[in-house]
């Protein structure tokens, strides 16, 4: 039992790592000149020896002994929840709760440096700060491992203000006439425990948001955009539909 959760870790742990180092499994398979297929079943832990794993392994810069290690000392329990004192160190600097975000999501360091033009110095002293918050750990050769469930959710004040101060507005001042935005709507009634089963769909739909991230990452053949998603519900006010019914209604009864 005790082998096999390590194999598992180990094997966690070389996704994560080939996810930042650029390795999708098209290229995996070029490189190690195998089917697409074998790729994804060695990555899978299908059919994965000791050598096949190390050869794994040296693609992302790591020996088997570094991937044992990192397995190992791996947290047996990721968090759900952010504590308040994190939320509030996050909400101080929004370029350190995007980090957080983007390292959540798999994105490495690297591309986050170079997307954003941040210097060395600076991305070095926002990881600290990360890895001070028990947020993340830095492990050898400028790798990172984040210690929170990439599905939580920010329940407290301090985060959700962020969302309100800079990402808001992206969202609200959006032209939703315009072909080119992407948008669903819906009006519902819904009891108390229909809505709170909406809500469930919204964290399952969330969760499939992060899974065709990581399988975008893996597969894309054209450069990737950063995208921003909102998924939100709330009990609508209804006094002004009602107002302008009863005014069609006056104007049908006078005819």
């Amino acid at each position: 039992m005790r082998h096999e959760s390590t194999s598992t870790a180990m094997l966690a742990a070389l996704r994560r790592h080939l996810r930042q180092e650029g390795w999708t499994v098209l290229r995996i398979a070029q490189a190690l000149s195998i089917g697409e297929a074998t790729a994804k079943r060695w990555l899978a832990g299908k059919g994965v020896t000791l050598d096949r794993l190390d050869t794994l392994a040296r693609l992302a810069g790591l020996t088997l002994g570094e991937l044992a290690r990192e397995a190992e000392d791996a947290p047996s329990d990721l968090a759900h929840e952010l504590t308040l004192a994190q939320e509030k160190a996050l909400s101080t600097n929004i370029f350190l709760s995007f980090l957080f975000m983007a390292l959540l999501n798999g994105v490495p360091p690297d591309e986050i440096a170079g997307d954003f033009a941040v210097p060395q110095r600076a991305m070095d002293a926002a990881l600290a700060r990360l890895e001070r918050l028990a947020l993340i750990d830095r492990l050898r050769g400028g790798r990172i491992r984040v210690r929170v469930d990439r599905a939580l959710v920010f329940r407290k004040l301090p985060l959700r203000s962020l969302f309100d101060t800079h990402m808001k507005s992206a969202f609200f001042e959006l032209d939703y006439g315009d072909p080119e935005t992407c948008f669903g709507s819906e009006v519902l009634k819904l009891s108390r425990a229909g809505a709170a089963q909406l809500a469930e769909l919204m964290e399952r739909y969330r969760i499939d948001v992060q899974a065709l991230a990581d399988h975008d990452r893996q597969t894309a053949t054209i450069g990737r955009e950063w995208y921003g998603t909102l998924m939100v519900m709330r009990m609508l006010d209804m006094s002004q539909l009602r107002r302008a019914g009863l005014g069609d209604l006056s104007v049908r009864d006078s005819l």
